[in-house]
């Protein structure tokens, strides 16, 4: 593990300490140098559904621990072990990194979820995170109903070195992709990060925008938009699944970005969206500097998850 890796899983495990202290203390309650029985099962099954990871997934590792470990004395230290090695194989699945395809200049991806996810500083992020690496990034301001989105991503992008194209508040946020995108691809960049209104609570207006913005893109780039995240904002535990299902249905999701996770107890709900959903988990954030978003590694997350050293 680099330094920058281990800085990050330190950072993650601070950050989930929360959600482990929430595994740690019902584990410590339940097992007591007590043999796995039926019983013990049963309150291990309510504590992880407890901890927003959901009744299949839950089933599914209990019935594990089942078929290893019944009718054997075991210690809250090994049920903690076998929890983040059932978690970990259920989330590996969904370990994908993010890979813009160099055969797309630019590589566009629409950035989507409710206000308040976090989805106008995950793009800011993300735009540092590819500028880094050598990437010409142009960000779309399209979240043209919040000046303050605007302004923000403003700010990250000198911090990124990324252009930003924005337009009056009010504007057409369509139209502000399309010119985006025609500038990005005179400029010769990689990858145009579109920005988007965030409106759930009324479906109907936000499906139509958002569908605008997927065909005004399209007739700049028959491909584009390549790829469509969805932010997810980890506080709002099981809402999450609504949200997803609901951005998933309207757009097409390709991907998802699990922020603030450093503000939660709920981080379980990342393996229940894994177990239903099956999309790749991309990156996840624990904190506001650029550092704290990085791609996802599954047996990292399980780790720190449950409160067990790297």
């Amino acid at each position: 593990m680099s330094a920058t890796e281990a800085g990050f899983f330190g950072r993650l495990r601070s950050g989930l300490a929360r959600s482990a202290r929430r595994f740690s203390d019902g584990i410590a309650a339940i097992v007591t140098k007590r043999k796995l029985d039926d019983a013990t099962l049963a309150e291990l099954e309510e504590l992880l559904i407890g901890a927003d990871l959901g009744p299949a997934v839950a089933r599914q590792i209990t019935d594990g621990l089942r078929r290893s470990r019944f009718d054997q004395e075991v210690t809250a230290e090994e049920i903690r072990s076998a929890l983040a090695q059932s978690i970990g194989e259920a989330l590996r699945p969904v370990e994908r990194p993010f890979a813009p395809d160099p055969a797309h200049r630019p590589f566009v991806v629409l950035v989507v979820g409710v206000n308040g996810s976090g989805k106008t500083t995950t793009i800011g992020k993300l735009a540092k995170f590819y500028g880094d690496q050598g990437k010409k990034v142009v960000i779309a301001a399209g979240d043209t109903f919040r000046a303050a989105a605007v302004e923000q991503l403003k700010i990250w992008g000198e911090r990124a070195g990324a252009e930003v194209i924005a337009r009056p508040a009010g504007a057409d946020a369509a139209g502000l992709a399309f010119d985006a995108l025609e500038a990005a691809k005179r400029e010769g960049a990689d990858l145009l990060l579109v920005d988007t209104a965030g409106r759930l609570h009324n479906k109907s207006n936000l499906m139509a925008e958002l569908q605008k913005i997927q065909r005004v893109l399209a007739r700049g780039d028959a491909g584009a938009p390549h790829a469509v995240l969805l932010v997810l904002d980890a506080t709002v535990g099981q809402n999450a699944h609504a949200q997803l299902q609901t951005f998933r249905d309207m757009i097409g999701v390709t991907g998802l970005v699990m922020t603030k996770l450093d503000g939660t107890a709920k981080g379980g709900v990342l393996v229940a969206l894994a177990g239903k959903y099956g999309l790749p988990v991309h990156f996840i954030g624990v904190g506001e500097s650029a550092e704290d978003l990085r791609p996802f590694a599954a047996e990292d997350f399980a780790k720190s998850l449950v409160g067990l050293e790297s």
